[in-house]
C-alpha cells in the first residue's frame, strides 16, 4: 500500500493537477485506478506547499462528478444488456438486477452519496445507478453532493495530518481511514435524524392534544 502510494506520489508531482483529475475522474467512471490514493497523495503535497489544498480538493470532486455521470450514462445505455445477455454467469446477472433495481428505487441517493466512501461502490456505483434507472436529475444532486465532501473530508484530513496520514495508510490501509472517516459521518447524519425525529414526535404530540376533542362531563347534580 505505500509503495503505490510513493508510486502516485512521483506521477502526481510530475504531472500536477491534471493527472490527479484524470485519475479521479477515469475511477469513478468505472476505471480500476487508485482515485482516493491520488487524492491522499496529492492532499499531503499539498501539506509540503509543493500543490494548493483549494486545487486539490476542487479538481478531485470534479473529476469524481464528472467521472460518475459518464458511468451513470454508460451503465443507462449498455448496462442492463451486460446483465441480460445469454451466456456465462447469466442467472447470477440477473441476480444483480433483481436486486439492484428495488434497492436503488427505495435506498438510491444514499447508496449514490455513502457509495463515494466506499471503494466497490465509488467504482461500481454510477453504473449500476444507470443500469436500475434512477432517476437522473436525483442522481446528479447526491452524486455531486457525495462528490464535493468525498473530497473535501478525504483531502483536509490527509492535508492536516499531514505525514501522520502517510503513517496512518501504511498502518491501517486505505480502507482503514475512509471506514473511520464514514464512522464519522454517519455519527453526525444518524445525530441530526434522532433529533429530527424528536422534533417532529413532540410537534405532532402537542398537536394531538390540541386537536382532542374535550370528554363531556357524565357526572349527574345531586339531588335537591
Amino acid at each position: 500500500m505505500l509503495a503505490a502510494i510513493i508510486n502516485v506520489k512521483h506521477v502526481i508531482e510530475v504531472a500536477g493537477y491534471p493527472l490527479l483529475f484524470v485519475i479521479v475522474m477515469s475511477e469513478s467512471s468505472g476505471v480500476p485506478v487508485p482515485g482516493e490514493t491520488a487524492l491522499i497523495t496529492a492532499a499531503l503535497l499539498a501539506s509540503q506547499n509543493k500543490l494548493q489544498i483549494e486545487l486539490v480538493i476542487s479538481l478531485a470532486a470534479a473529476g469524481a462528478i464528472v467521472g460518475d455521470n459518464i458511468g451513470y450514462v454508460i451503465g443507462r445505455k449498455g448496462g442492463r444488456w451486460l446483465l441480460e445477455r445469454p451466456g456465462r454467469f447469466q442467472a447470477q446477472r440477473l441476480q444483480v438486477l433483481e436486486t439492484g433495481e428495488p434497492f436503488f428505487e427505495r435506498h438510491g441517493p444514499k447508496a449514490v452519496f455513502f457509495g463515494r466512501f466506499f471503494l466497490g461502490l465509488r467504482v461500481w456505483a454510477s453504473w449500476l445507478a444507470g443500469t436500475t434507472r434512477m432517476h437522473w436529475r436525483s442522481f446528479v444532486v447526491w452524486n455531486a453532493l457525495g462528490g464535493i465532501c468525498w473530497a473535501t473530508a478525504v483531502g483536509l484530513l490527509a492535508y492536516y495530518l499531514g505525514h501522520s496520514a502517510e503513517n496512518a495508510v501504511e498502518t491501517f490501509g486505505l480502507y482503514g481511514l475512509a471506514a473511520a472517516l464514514l464512522a464519522i459521518v454517519s455519527a453526525l447524519y444518524l445525530h441530526r435524524r434522532h433529533r429530527l425525529q424528536r422534533g417532529r414526535a413532540r410537534a405532532e404530540g402537542t398537536a394531538g392534544e390540541t386537536a382532542a376533542p374535550r370528554q363531556p362531563d357524565d357526572r349527574q347534580p345531586p339531588a335537591p
